[in-house]
């Protein structure tokens, strides 16, 4: 949620970095609904104000038990005193009523903002996204190389049709090697982030709606993920339940930054189709995910988000994969991100780079919508902590990267060193 006191001070700019979304909200009237709003809220209190001191006055006037010639000559006579607090009664029922329907206005006007890009990030859609940097070169078989949909058949690690069986297009089931390479790759990035101090973290599947709010998928994106009938839903990615961990929280400065990792498959309600930039497990419902999020202080999130990436980029180039790094436009950044780097794998099939990680900074956005505050450690106002998180690594992606860029001549596939120490072979042979 981005700040309302920016907004009144500095509608311009608020203007000016959502037109680089090519996002344009009616600030002038949402100001003209906020002076509204501001001026019930202060309406209700003053009301609320007479009618305690009205009260107050009433339950004197019982307590002394005034005889009744004295009542008939006081100022304000008990009856009186009733009709007024009746008729404050009524003018604030109203206003209350008012004051209502001009706040859910009004917060339905700020949760459909998304964040302010930070000022490097460039304006329009991915055709503007900027490769940042380019780490090794494509590696060159040398022969007719296979795609990664018939090295996984021909090797026996994913069996696409029973997936299919079992639970519609868009699922997969590992097996063999295939779910041991998978297993390993999830054990090798847990093990990685836990001994740089990440505290590891399995948070529930099914959340509510309260935790997509604080995450700024909901309310906008609702009807994106799969949803049951008491109103949970089924986590889209880890950080949706890593941000809501301190949710309603004040934590001690000397506490931060607050670094976790969690494993747990991620279920999106849009799947990859037939076409071949979608085949195999490049694009389902359901895919493994190692992620990685912190809470920090508004001066330390820079170098946090700049880790982050670090730590994804690592892990790709130990897998010994040629990638890129690139920095989204604003139009491409997720709407509760200031900004975001891709880490992305190169697919000679495909000859494109397909994303592994989304590193992002959310700033105060998703602090503010789930009241997560730090105290300075000097004393004073507590102030909103910023939200990074990064993926480290989406595992769906990265099986058919390793086995097309380690794929060789005879079929056989090369297993990153890295991973072996997990049981598997120095080669994937066919089945």
């Amino acid at each position: 949620m981005l700040d309302v006191t920016l907004i009144r001070t500095h509608p311009d700019q608020v203007r000016a970095a959502l037109r680089k979304r090519a996002v344009a909200p009616d600030i002038p009237a949402f100001l003209t609904l906020d002076t509204a709003f501001r001026e019930a809220r202060t309406t209700v209190e003053r009301l609320r104000g007479e009618r305690r001191r009205i009260s107050t006055e009433i339950a004197a006037l019982r307590r002394e038990g005034t005889p009744a010639e004295d009542r008939a000559a006081a100022l304000l006579p008990t009856e009186e005193l009733h009709a007024t607090a009746k008729a404050l009664t009524d003018e604030l029922a109203r206003a209350e009523a008012r004051l209502v329907e001009l706040g859910a206005r009004h917060q339905e006007f700020l949760d459909a903002l998304p964040n302010l890009p930070d000022d490097d990030v460039v304006a329009g859609g991915k055709e503007r996204n900027q490769v940042v940097r380019t780490v090794g070169v494509p590696p060159h078989l040398g022969f007719q190389g296979r795609d990664h949909v018939r090295l996984a058949q021909e090797l026996g690690l994913v069996d696409y049709q029973r997936g299919t069986a079992l639970a519609g297009r868009g699922h997969w089931v590992y097996r063999g090697e295939g779910a041991a390479l998978e297993w390993a790759l999830l054990n090798h990035f847990l093990d990685a982030h836990r001994r740089a101090g990440y505290e590891f973290v399995l948070p529930p599947h099914l959340l509510t709606y309260e935790a997509g709010y604080t995450a700024g998928q909901f309310p906008k994106f609702a009807d994106e993920v799969f949803r049951t009938d008491d109103d949970h839903f089924l986590l889209p990615t880890a950080e949706t339940a890593l941000v809501n961990l301190h949710r309603g929280e004040t934590l001690d400065e000397r506490e931060l930054p607050r670094r976790y990792v969690a494993y747990t498959p991620c279920y999106r309600k849009e799947s990859g189709s037939h076409r071949t930039a979608e085949r195999g497990t490049l694009r389902g419902h359901q895919f493994n995910k190692v992620e990685l999020f912190q809470f920090a202080r508004p001066q330390d999130s820079d170098a946090a988000h700049l880790e982050l990436l670090a730590r994804a980029e690592e892990l790709v180039a130990e897998l010994g994969l040629h990638y890129r790094v690139t920095k989204l436009a604003a139009g491409d950044t997720s709407p509760a991100q200031a900004k975001t780097y891709d880490v992305e794998v190169w697919l000679p099939s495909l000859g494109a780079y397909a994303e592994v990680s989304s590193v992002s900074n959310a700033r105060t956005y998703q602090a503010r919508r789930g009241g997560i505050r730090y105290r300075p450690a000097g004393g004073g106002k507590a102030a909103y902590v910023h939200t990074l998180n990064a993926s480290g690594l989406a595992t769906s992606r990265l099986l058919p990267a390793i086995l097309e860029q380690h794929q060789r001549a005879d079929g056989t596939v090369l297993v990153p060193e890295v991973l072996r120490r997990w049981g598997l072979p120095e080669l994937l042979r066919p089945a």
